[in-house]
């Protein structure tokens, strides 16, 4: 019965970690840009987009479709990055038990 208790242990010690993931990516913020940087988007927690800058040369006119292939490019850049960050944060906190079904993930 003492392998079973320190299963237990273990167990609760993984929740408390993956909570802990869960709260520490609540507060990550990641930025994304594209056109050399003439576009950028800050995205926080699971993908909320929390600021937006665009280079005044974008605002001229007839310059709509490029500004506009530029944000789609921007959050792009960020999300793959904020999904990079939740990943690592899992792994980190799943140590060995990373990879087993059934775990919870982001």
């Amino acid at each position: 019965m003492k392998n079973l208790g320190d299963m237990m242990k273990q167990a609760q010690a993984l929740q408390q970690k993956v909570q802990a993931a869960k709260d520490q990516m609540a507060q990550t913020e990641v930025d994304g840009s594209s056109g050399g940087g003439m576009v950028s988007v800050t995205l926080k927690n699971v993908g909320e987009l929390t600021r937006l800058a665009i280079d005044d040369s974008l605002l001229a006119p007839g310059e709509g479709e490029i500004l506009a292939d530029l944000i789609i490019a921007a959050h792009a850049d960020a999300r793959r990055k904020l999904e990079a960050k939740q990943q690592e944060l899992m792994r980190e906190a799943a140590g060995m038990f990373a990879g087993i079904p059934g775990l919870p993930t982001f």
